[in-house]
C-alpha cells in the first residue's frame, strides 16, 4: 500500500533537492534553466529560490548583466545531503509502486481496445510509464507539458497542449506529480473518465491534498 504523505512533504523535497543541487553543480545557472532542468514553472522557480534564500540554504549576489549568481551556504550543504538520504529512501518504494500501477493501468487499457496513449505531465512517473508501456505493447505518442518549453523526453516529443499532439491517441496517463489534483479533474472534464487513466498513487496524494484543504477551510 502507497504511503499517504502531506502535500508539502514528496514534490517539496523532490523539487528543492533539485535545486539546491543544480546550484551546487552551477552558481551561475539562471531561473530559466533551473525551472527546464526540474521540469517546472520559473515561477515556481523563483518561489523557491525566495524560499531557500530566506531560510539561509542558498545565497545570491549579484552577477553581470544583470543577473544574480547563487551559492549554497554550509547549511545549504546539511540540508542537501539531509534530503538526499530521504529521496532515495523514497525512490526505491516510489518506483516499485509506480511501475506496479501503470502495468495494471495499461493491461486493463490494452483489453478495452487502448493501444495508443499521451502522458500528462513530464516526471519520474512518466518515466516509469514509458518502460512500463513497452512490456504492455502500448504506444506512448508523446507527453503533454505546457512549460517550461521542450523538444524531447526520453526519446519522446513534448507537446504544450492535447490540441498539438498530431496522432490519434485512445487514452491519457496522468503522470504529473506537481500538480496531479488539478490536471486530473481537468482532463476529467475534458475527455471523459473511460479515456483518463489515474494512478493508484496520485489518487492517494489527491486525497491528502483535500483533506489538508478541507483542515485549512475549517481554521
Amino acid at each position: 500500500m502507497v504511503e499517504v504523505t502531506p502535500p508539502e512533504d514528496r514534490i517539496h523535497a523532490r523539487i528543492m533537492l533539485g535545486l539546491l543541487d543544480s546550484v551546487e553543480r552551477n552558481s551561475a545557472t539562471s531561473q530559466r534553466r533551473l525551472a527546464a532542468d526540474l521540469g517546472i514553472a520559473v515561477g515556481l522557480i523563483n518561489a523557491y529560490l525566495k524560499r531557500c534564500i530566506k531560510k539561509g540554504l542558498i545565497k545570491a549576489s549579484q552577477a553581470p548583466a544583470r543577473r544574480y549568481a547563487y551559492y549554497l551556504t554550509p547549511q545549504g550543504f546539511v540540508e542537501k545531503a539531509r534530503l538526499t538520504v530521504e529521496y532515495l529512501s523514497y525512490s526505491f518504494s516510489f518506483f516499485r509502486e509506480a511501475k506496479t500501477d501503470c502495468s495494471r493501468l495499461f493491461q486493463a487499457a490494452r483489453a478495452r481496445g487502448v493501444r495508443q496513449v499521451v502522458l500528462a505531465g513530464r516526471s519520474d512517473l512518466a518515466e516509469i510509464a514509458v518502460f512500463s508501456a513497452v512490456e504492455q505493447s502500448i504506444e506512448i505518442v508523446g507527453v503533454v507539458q505546457r512549460e517550461p518549453p521542450d523538444d524531447r523526453f526520453v526519446g519522446l516529443p513534448v507537446f504544450p497542449s492535447f490540441d498539438q499532439v498530431p496522432k490519434t491517441f485512445d487514452a491519457i496517463l496522468v503522470t504529473d506529480l506537481v500538480e496531479p489534483r488539478q490536471t486530473c479533474e481537468a482532463l476529467l472534464e475534458r475527455f471523459g473518465p473511460d479515456r483518463v487513466l489515474i494512478p493508484d498513487l496520485l489518487l492517494i496524494r489527491m486525497n491528502s491534498v483535500a483533506v489538508a484543504e478541507d483542515k485549512e477551510a475549517d481554521r
